[in-house]
Formats: C-alpha cells, sequence, structure tokens
C-alpha cells in the first residue's frame, strides 16, 4: 500500500522558516517523482515544488522560488521541503504526492496523495 506521511507544519512568523518531510513507503522510492502542493481556504490546490526521481530538473512555482528548497533522500524515502522567509500568503495546507511519470502541474494528474500538514504563517 503506498503511503506518503507529511510532517513538519506548524505556527510560524512571518519571516520564519519550517521543513517539511514527506515520507514514503509501500512502492519504489527511486523511481517516482515527488511534487509538494498547497491548498488555503477557499483556494484551489496549487503545485509548490516538484523533485523528479533522477533528482535533476526541479520545479518551483514563482511565487516560492528563492525562498523553498526542495531535496530528496532516497536512502530514507524522504522529500523534504525547506520554507525560508515565509510569508502570510504561504499559509495553507501542504500535501506531498507521488507519481511514476508526471512532474505537471496539476493535482489530477499526480497519482497518490498524503493527508496534509497545516503551515500558518502570522504577520
Amino acid at each position: 500500500e503506498v503511503q506518503l506521511v507529511e510532517s513538519g507544519g506548524g505556527l510560524v512568523q512571518a519571516g520564519g522558516s519550517l521543513r517539511l518531510s514527506c515520507a514514503a513507503s509501500g512502492f519504489t522510492f527511486d523511481d517516482y517523482n515527488i511534487g509538494w502542493f498547497r491548498q488555503a481556504p477557499g483556494k484551489e490546490r496549487e503545485a509548490v515544488s516538484c523533485i523528479p526521481s533522477s533528482d535533476r530538473g526541479t520545479y518551483y512555482a514563482d511565487s516560492v522560488k528563492g525562498r523553498f528548497t526542495i531535496s530528496r533522500d532516497n536512502a530514507k524515502n524522504t522529500v523534504y521541503l525547506q520554507m525560508n522567509s515565509l510569508k502570510p500568503e504561504d499559509t495553507a495546507v501542504y500535501y506531498c504526492a507521488s507519481d511514476p511519470r508526471t512532474m505537471g502541474r496539476m493535482p489530477q494528474e499526480w497519482r497518490s496523495w498524503g493527508q496534509g500538514t497545516q503551515v500558518t504563517v502570522s504577520s
């Protein structure tokens, strides 16, 4: 059974940092692309950052470029999202997703999802 478990969310002041983790099991992690998405209240789920199985050619949304860094540790079956210089507009539930093929920006393109972790940035 595919499982993706996010952790690391919380409440932080603007300008602060958080590191999210996505721990995966139930599939060959090395062969899968991993994406981070977020969904704020009343808004659609949007792609934040994606990392391919090859660890080359990562994607960042324009809104997070220069502030967020995605990385993967295949030995631990885990992907991280380091979030620095957080802003109130980063407040959302953050989800990780996995897929063997897509690196697409649309949520429906991704096969499996975690339950999400809440990130709240206060001003």
